[in-house]
């Protein structure tokens, strides 16, 4: 049986309790979220979705469906699974990550779509204005502060020259922080080289191809580089290469540090979005959103394998010290 039809089963199951004790506009509503890749950060934003869509009344087994897919890193499954929730019933579709929105966008023009974890809505074609989206579609980006990592870098590695980039070139949201890296480096004293990775598969000799070129390691938002994190971390601490990531959920799996966004909360301000459409808005009428508040995680053992020493003033402020 598949998740959906598992969903509407139960929710079949549980109608008196609906009928019950929950608002009528909150009755036998359906929400697909697909993402490209599951790795920690993305599945965040899925649970955070879902518990957010809980939170305000929408159970699912009871008078939700909430059908989750995802495309295994794959383009051509995203595609498919794409046509797979166009042909369905589903009153909102939730795609994560720039892929999978513009998958879901090139399958529909008819349900609305309220993508998450996007980092560049604009330049993905998803929204041509994020103000004022006009159309069916709209959600939140989380375009990250590439400024104030570069100044956190600076600021634990004083005497770095060079900093690598790991980026698959066919997200478009790595491609846009490659620009913006490439920008702001030289603010910073930074020279930028980069490194691709088209498949996750290519993420161990795309950062051994910074040995020796590269004082530091960044990570972007990157599904394909994040979805193989671990290649990466061993590299960095087989060759004193620290490794900095722009997502948090890194920092436990190994990365030395992280300046970035929590991504379970990015989910809970999409489901916010999700249920404002479920009770009658139009997509349209709801402007992009972005993600104002970071966070600082640090991993004092793994920045120390890798040869980096974390000031006592970083380690003071920071919001997560995960300690092995």
């Amino acid at each position: 049986m598949s998740i959906r039809r598992f969903a509407l089963a139960m929710a079949a199951l549980a109608a008196p309790l609906v009928l019950a004790g929950v608002p009528a506009n909150a009755q036998e509503k359906s929400v697909a979220v697909t993402a490209i890749v599951e790795h920690p950060a993305l599945d965040a934003v899925r649970d955070g979705v879902r518990d957010e869509l809980e939170a305000q009344g929408y159970v699912p087994g009871e008078n939700l469906a909430f059908t989750y897919e995802t495309a295994q890193g794959n383009p051509a499954i995203a595609s498919q699974i794409a046509r797979q929730f166009a042909g369905e019933n589903h009153d909102v579709i939730v795609p994560i990550s720039t892929p999978s929105a513009q998958a879901v966008l090139s399958a529909t023009d008819a349900v609305p779509v309220v993508f998450s974890a996007v980092t560049d809505p604009v330049a993905a074609r998803l929204v041509g204005d994020p103000d004022n989206p006009k159309g069916r579609v709209t959600g939140v980006s989380d375009l990250s502060p590439v400024k104030r990592q570069l100044e956190l870098i600076r600021e634990v590695m004083p005497e770095a020259k060079t900093v690598g980039v790991l980026y698959n070139p066919g997200e478009a949201n790595s491609v846009k922080i490659l620009e913006l890296l490439k920008q702001y480096g030289p603010e910073y004293d930074f020279n930028i080289v980069e490194s691709v990775s088209p498949k996750s598969s290519g993420v161990l000799s795309a950062t051994r191809n910074l040995v020796g070129k590269a004082d530091a390691v960044y990570i972007p938002t990157d599904n394909t580089i994040i979805s193989a994190l671990e290649s990466a971390i061993k590299v960095g601490m087989d060759n004193d290469l620290p490794i900095f990531a722009a997502d948090t959920a890194s920092v436990p799996r190994g990365a030395a540090m992280a300046l970035g966004f929590d991504y379970y909360d990015l989910g809970r301000q999409t489901g916010r979005i999700v249920v404002r459409i479920l009770e009658g808005e139009a997509p349209s009428e709801i402007p992009v959103e972005s993600v104002q508040k970071t966070q600082l995680a640090v991993n004092p053992a793994s920045a120390k394998r890798m040869g980096l020493e974390i000031p006592q003033a970083v380690m003071d402020r920071a919001d997560e010290v995960v300690e092995e």
